[in-house]
C-alpha cells in the first residue's frame, strides 16, 4: 500500500476508548468498510500481495475477517472458510480456544474445511495479542494444511501479537 493510501485508510479508522471494556482503545474498521474507496484499497492491496501465491483457501475470523476474506477469496479464485464461534456451524467441527486482550473464547471450523496440504491464507481485521490468530493456526494445523501467511488490516504493536505467531509470516496493512 502506498503512503497516500495508508494516510487515507488511517483517516477513516475510528478510535473508541474503553470498548469493549475499560482501558481498551478499540480501532474500528467499519468506517473503512463503509467507504467504497477505503474498502477497495484494503482488498486491492491484499489481492496484489497474494494474486500469485496459489492460495487454495482463505480462512476468515468471525466477523470482520469474513468481510475482508470473502471478497479476497473470490478475487483469488480460492475457497472461503469461516472460523466461527461455538455452535454456529452445523455438522462436525474442530475447535481451538484462545485468550483475548479482554477475555477468552473458542473458535471452530468444519472438520472437512480443507484437505491436507492445502495452501491457506488466514485473514482478520485486527492483530492484538494474537489469540484469535493463534487459534486459527491451530485449526489449520489440525487439518494438516499449510499456512501461507496471516494478514491483518490493523496491528496493535503494543500488544505484541506478532511475537505469538512465530514462525508464521505476518502481513499487516496498518500498524498502531
Amino acid at each position: 500500500m502506498n503512503t497516500k493510501d495508508i494516510q487515507y485508510i488511517e483517516s477513516l479508522i475510528r478510535t473508541i476508548p474503553n470498548f469493549p471494556s475499560p482501558n481498551i482503545l478499540f480501532r474500528d474498521i467499519t468506517t473503512v468498510l463503509k467507504d467504497a474507496r477505503g474498502f477497495h484499497i484494503i482488498i486491492d492491496d491484499l489481492l496484489q500481495r497474494y494474486q500469485h501465491a496459489n492460495i487454495d483457501y482463505v480462512l476468515g475470523a468471525e466477523a470482520r475477517g469474513f468481510i475482508v476474506g470473502a471478497p479476497l477469496a473470490y478475487a483469488l479464485d480460492a475457497g472461503f472458510v469461516p472460523a466461527r464461534k461455538p455452535g454456529k456451524l452445523p455438522g462436525d467441527v474442530i475447535q481451538a480456544s484462545y485468550e483475548l486482550e479482554y477475555g477468552h473464547n473458542t473458535i471452530e471450523i468444519h472438520k472437512d474445511a480443507f484437505p491436507p496440504n492445502a495452501n491457506v491464507l488466514i485473514i482478520d481485521d485486527l492483530l492484538a495479542t494474537g489469540g484469535t490468530a493463534n487459534a486459527m493456526t491451530s485449526l489449520v494445523e489440525q487439518l494438516n494444511a499449510h499456512i501461507y501467511e496471516l494478514a491483518f488490516t490493523i496491528e496493535l504493536s503494543d500488544c505484541h501479537g506478532r511475537e505469538h505467531l512465530k514462525p508464521y509470516p505476518v502481513y499487516t496493512q496498518l500498524v498502531y
